[in-house]
């Protein structure tokens, strides 16, 4: 049992190499549209902005993390690495209950494999109420 278990490990492990294998210290370029303007939003409606990431660099884009500013900002990124050329999508949820009338500006902060490690999105709005 163990023989099939470690064949099966072998077999995993050279059936992984390719060009999504990323390596410690390969950098990578991304764009990113770096506002969202989600115009005039009710207060306590939810803000779901998405922000279209693509890799222009040389080498696979991880996302290692995508936070949000405040507790009210809860974001999605992909699990995959992105390959050069390619795009992927983040998307990022304001809560706005808890939100003071007027304008609103909340930070992504996306880490990830590139030079510099940090890119910083905003998410505006203008909250209003009835």
């Amino acid at each position: 049992m163990k023989i099939i278990v470690l064949i099966s490990v072998i077999i995993s492990l050279y059936s992984c190499t390719g060009s999504s294998v990323v390596e410690i210290g390969q950098k990578t370029k991304i764009t990113v549209n770096p506002v969202f303007d989600a115009g005039k939003v009710l207060h306590g409606e939810e803000i779901v902005a998405t922000f279209e990431v693509e890799n222009i660099g040389d080498y696979p884009l991880v996302i290692a993390e995508v936070k949000g500013s405040c507790s009210c900002t809860v974001a999605e990124k992909p699990e995959e690495p992105i390959q050069p050329g390619e795009k992927g999508k983040i998307t990022a949820t304001v809560k706005t209950e808890n939100a003071a009338t007027g304008k609103l500006s909340k930070e992504l902060r996306i880490v990830a494999n590139t030079e510099p490690s940090l890119t910083v999105c905003k998410i505006n709005a203008e909250v209003f109420r009835k």
